[in-house]
């Protein structure tokens, strides 16, 4: 077995050791996945992991083995995580998930001991600020408390309740917005084949025409399928979507399918987008490689952590594919995002999915909101460049549990 262990030396100064990982699960729009990594430097990075249960037991259960580690080695440091639970499941899923957030918050704490932000760290700096593009919903649609779909009433989902949800994401000074276009009609009349009927189509191509004219064809529109639709739905949908100039139509089919994905994306001239739900650099290369896609969507805080999301916008540029992260993490998970904006050549816009989190801002302390007309400046403080508010973290805790 390999031994991924800290078995390289560095000045005294450097030779920094991890004495502890401390999860802690905010209630926002979406169950919050963030870590403290504590080091006896007198330091604290702090980090996330994309949403969902068992992970904040796995973060725990890596203080294991990687108590007395050196958290100035980020990427060594995910490879231990994935070796030393390689045999349940630890190279890919959940794992790779909790190993993602602890990668962030090592990032951080590796800039407060170096004084350098994280992009330095990473890299290149190739732009100032990021561009963000708002994930919104019509009306109450699509606001889940645990699963994948909450559907709400069907004036929810009327053309005119998108229309006024976009109006709205503009007048916020965003550029670019992408909405949800799953629709409680997309199961009949069967609930699990993936095929959409006439009506439906012509259903959501009246939502899509809708908002195109309500925005002009000035800022970027985007809309996400999740995974929903056989091939030739997708296709045809995508058929459908074409006059409107989508920034791109995201997650039309499974994902488990790579030549299936390549057929749809080649079939259409709608933008086609995927990738938040693989893990690490590995499952997204075919993908690549293949044309499979035209805009990449790997979540850092999924995908194994911000080194790994670089190696797959490596793979990206040499195919002249652009990156855009997927993003539905608090303020802490975007910040690192953010950092991933700098130093990427081939980077787009990043999701900003919380416009109905009033409290969103609040949890850093700071006196300006971090997104001011559609985007967020990239911090030069060192680490990440943001302090959590821990009595706001903790006053949103997930109930039950304590935050830090």
């Amino acid at each position: 077995m390999r031994d991924y262990g800290n078995h390289a030396t560095r000045t005294a100064d450097r030779e920094v050791e991890i004495t502890g990982i401390e999860p802690c699960v905010v209630e926002g729009n979406f169950e919050w996945n963030l870590v403290k990594v504590h080091t006896d430097a007198g330091v604290t990075g702090i980090g996330e992991s994309y949403r969902g249960g068992g992970v904040p037991r796995i973060m725990e259960y890596t203080e294991r083995f990687l108590l007395g580690e050196n958290p100035l080695d980020p990427e060594r440091i995910v490879r231990r995580i994935v070796q030393e639970m390689s045999g349940h499941g630890g190279t890919t899923g959940k794992v790779v998930t909790a190993a993602s957030g602890i990668e962030v918050a090592c990032w951080d704490a590796a800039g407060k001991i170096l004084d350098l932000p994280v992009y330095e760290l990473l890299g290149s700096k190739y732009r100032d600020e990021v561009r963000i593009y708002c994930d919104t919903h019509a009306g109450e649609a699509y606001q889940v408390e645990d699963g994948a779909t909450a559907y709400a009433d069907e004036d929810a989902y009327s053309p005119a309740a998108y229309a006024a949800a976009a109006s709205e994401v503009l007048d916020a000074g965003f550029t670019a917005l992408k909405f949800d276009l799953d629709l409680p009609e997309d199961n009949d009349p069967d609930r699990t084949n993936g095929r959409l009927t006439n009506d439906v189509i012509e259903n959501k191509r009246e939502i899509v025409a809708a908002v195109r004219e309500e925005i002009g064809h000035g800022p970027d529109l985007a809309f996400d399928c999740h995974w929903d639709y056989s091939v030739e739905s997708a296709r045809r949908l995508a058929h459908e979507l074409e006059p409107y100039d989508l920034m791109w139509l995201e997650d039309l089919i499974p994902p488990e399918n790579v030549d299936a994905q390549i057929e749809v994306t080649r079939d259409t001239r709608t933008p086609v987008a995927t990738g938040e739900n693989r893990f690490r650099v590995h499952e997204l290369s075919e993908l690549i490689y293949e044309h499979g896609v035209d805009i990449v969507t790997p979540d850092p805080t999924t995908v194994g952590g911000l080194a790994e999301t670089m190696r797959v916008a490596d793979r990206a540029e040499e195919n002249y594919v652009p990156v855009s992260p997927h993003n539905v993490c608090s303020p802490v998970g975007t910040m690192a995002c953010v950092h991933l904006g700098a130093v990427i050549p081939n980077f787009d816009v990043l999701e900003y999915h919380a416009m109905e989190v009033d409290w969103w801002d609040d949890l850093l302390e700071r006196d300006a909101p971090l997104i001011e007309d559609g985007y967020i400046e990239i911090p030069d403080e060192s680490g990440l460049g943001i302090d959590l508010d821990e009595d706001v973290a903790a006053e949103h805790a997930l109930e039950g549990t304590d935050c830090f």
